[in-house]
């Protein structure tokens, strides 16, 4: 017996309904992933711009290895972050990191030991906001997770194929779908369908310690700042920064 026009009409009204539901919640999901993910993306770009190039100059000044490591200890920093060798001896990275920041001082010594301690001071202060920042990005990621969890709590795709299926079975009988949707069709529509957890916010941003304010290790640091300037005679300084 053929579907009359009312039940196809009810039929198609139902289906529709339940599509509309369904994707609009994941839209909204989908968008806020969205939005997180170009939040992410800027952040690394600051990560970057910020913290790796305060560092960097830092390691630049120190030049030698072991006064890196021991610069890295005195600060509470995990042992080689974003350190390499070739840092120190790239000029297109030395001219990167120094461009536009301001030298202080009269003598050759004091412009050294103003650097690195400008440099510190300011590597303090943008972890200090990095972690404020990644507090909020840990949040969203986890306020979106609980939204993913709850959608599928609330949207569960096989009880939505299978009122579909029983939907089709009442309304057209001895059509395709009665007895069951094939299982590699239903398969493609369930991964179609699928809304993927977000990936741990460690996985896409480094989770960096609170460090060592300048003035809790003013002392140390003066001295390793000396050892620095006796064992190259900030001869960096030579060079012009511009």
């Amino acid at each position: 017996m053929k579907p009359n026009g009312i039940e196809d009409f009810l039929a198609f009204e139902i289906k529709k309904e339940i599509a509309e539901r369904y994707f609009g919640l994941r839209k909204l999901i989908e968008r806020d992933k969205e939005i997180l993910k170009r939040k992410v993306k800027q952040h690394s770009l600051t990560l970057e711009q910020e913290i790796c190039f305060d560092l960097v100059r830092i390691y630049i000044l120190l030049k030698d290895e072991k006064l890196i490591h021991e610069f890295l200890d005195l600060t509470g920093l995990e042992e080689s972050f974003f350190y390499d060798p070739y840092l120190t001896e790239s000029p297109t990275i030395r001219k990167k990191v120094f461009q536009g920041f301001k030298v202080r001082g009269l003598t050759r010594a004091g412009r050294f030991k103003n650097l690195i301690i400008d440099s510190y001071e300011m590597l303090v202060e943008h972890v200090k906001q990095h972690r404020e920042e990644m507090g909020e990005l840990v949040e969203s990621h986890e306020v979106i997770n609980e939204e993913i969890k709850l959608f599928y709590k609330k949207n569960d795709i096989n009880n939505i194929l299978g009122f579909l299926r029983g939907i089709d079975s009442s309304f057209s009988p001895g059509s395709e779908l009665q007895g069951g949707i094939n299982i590699g069709y239903s398969n493609s529509i369930k991964k179609k369908m699928h809304l993927e957890p977000l990936k741990p916010i460690d996985m896409l941003l480094p989770i960096i310690p609170p460090i060592i304010p300048y003035s809790n290790i003013s002392r140390e640091m003066k001295k390793l700042i000396d050892r620095a300037y006796k064992f190259h005679g900030g001869s960096f300084l030579v060079e012009p920064i511009r």
